[in-house]
């Protein structure tokens, strides 16, 4: 199955995702914009509309949905709108993009309970939307932090 999150940078997010026992495995790009084929410089512009995200591809017998949902709700701040830490724009923006009906339910019911759950101050602003046309970037951005031995800043 596949999942695909915008959480931040999608090095980081990628990172979080692929040492999780489940994910068969990741791949880092762009959704929801405007602009066929996106760079990562016309992204980085924060006019096309698109969000960094990490698509997850998993095995639903060892790691269901709803704990993709709970990774992705513990490494960033779905709070910040269009913002996580040091990154600023659009495309850092958090966001779940669904396949399907089940993930849809179960993403818009987490974002519900998390926003009632009081443990943050601010409104959940993470945006649920239906996936669209995924976009790789430029190949030296899958796995970066593996490829340049760096450690992630979450």
């Amino acid at each position: 199955m596949k999942a695909t999150f915008g959480m931040g940078c999608f090095w980081c997010s990628e990172d979080i995702f692929r040492r999780t026992k489940g994910v068969k495995s990741t791949a880092v790009g762009y959704m929801g914009g405007s602009l066929e084929n996106p760079t990562y410089e016309q992204v980085c512009t924060d006019r096309t509309g698109h969000a960094e995200v990490v698509q997850v591809e998993y095995d639903p017998a060892v790691l269901p949905y709803e704990q993709l949902l709970d990774i992705f709700w513990n490494n960033h701040d779905p709070t910040t709108l269009n913002r996580q830490g040091p990154d600023v724009g659009v495309q850092y923006r958090s966001a779940v993009f669904f396949h399907d009906a089940e993930q849809e339910a179960a993403a818009r019911k987490a974002k519900e309970r998390l926003g009632q759950s009081g443990r943050f101050k601010n409104k959940v602003v993470t945006e649920v939307t239906e996936a669209s046309k995924f976009w790789k970037p430029e190949d030296y951005h899958q796995q970066y932090y593996e490829k340049c031995g760096l450690r992630p800043h979450y």
